[in-house]
């Protein structure tokens, strides 16, 4: 499961298109404004087509987390950002998304049991969220963990070079609880495990080994699509 690129001139016009700032609204892990809805409402609400590329839904997903889909109180949640950084930080959900720049880009993920998933996805870069934090310039690895206990790392690296989205929307419809609610990692050209879900803590680190749920199991750490997804 990973992120694949676009034609070449289609990726310029949806690569990191700003939305300007927005702070959410609605309750729970439902859609703005509508409690727990049916699956039904937010296939409607959602966004099929964007600039000429046809979108999957966000109903085509398979589930295969470690512990089911996870429900997370949006009152109680926080977000830490720490690790190497000068002044670690916590933040609720509205002030991930307050007063930050958003963005929104069309990314397939690929799976490694065989399929994916083209979705345009919104979110905010993971690299402000770390240089909010003051990032020390010995960090060289992001390890992302999970409200389930998952994990898995990416190189601060690849992170900043290909603007890599913290999302809280995919195809206009904020994530369902199914999905990662509140904040998923859209870790495009990489296999799918590692784009984490359920997002609550970003750590900046000096070891470049980490190795998280499935790389610790035998998954290849670099999780690079073309690649087999096993060391």
């Amino acid at each position: 499961m990973g992120g694949r690129i676009l034609a070449a001139g289609l990726m310029l016009a949806l690569l990191l298109t700003p939305l300007g700032c927005s702070s959410g609204a609605g309750s729970g892990g439902g859609p703005s404004g509508t409690g727990a809805s049916e699956p039904t409402e937010l296939e409607r609400a959602q966004i099929r087509e964007y600039e000429g590329v046809d979108l999957s839904s966000f109903t085509d997903f398979r589930e295969n987390s470690i512990a089911g889909p996870q429900q997370v109180d949006r009152e109680s949640y926080r977000l830490t950002v720490g690790g190497l950084v000068d002044t670690p930080i916590e933040l609720t959900y509205d002030e991930v998304l307050a007063g930050r720049e958003q963005y929104k880009k069309v990314v397939t993920l690929n799976c490694v049991e065989g399929w994916s998933v083209e979705i345009l996805w919104e979110g905010v870069l993971v690299s402000d969220l770390l240089d909010a934090a003051g990032a020390r310039p010995e960090g060289n690895t992001v390890v992302f963990r999970s409200v389930d206990g998952y994990s898995t790392s990416l190189p601060l690296s690849f992170i900043r070079d290909r603007n890599i989205l913290l999302a809280y929307k995919m195809n206009g419809i904020e994530l369902p609880p199914e999905r990662g609610f509140p904040f998923q990692v859209v870790s495009e050209e990489k296999w799918g495990y590692k784009w984490a879900k359920w997002v609550e803590g970003i750590e900046l680190s000096d070891d470049p080994g980490y190795r998280g749920y499935w790389e610790s199991r035998g998954y290849s750490n670099t999780g690079d699509l073309g690649q087999s997804s096993r060391d």
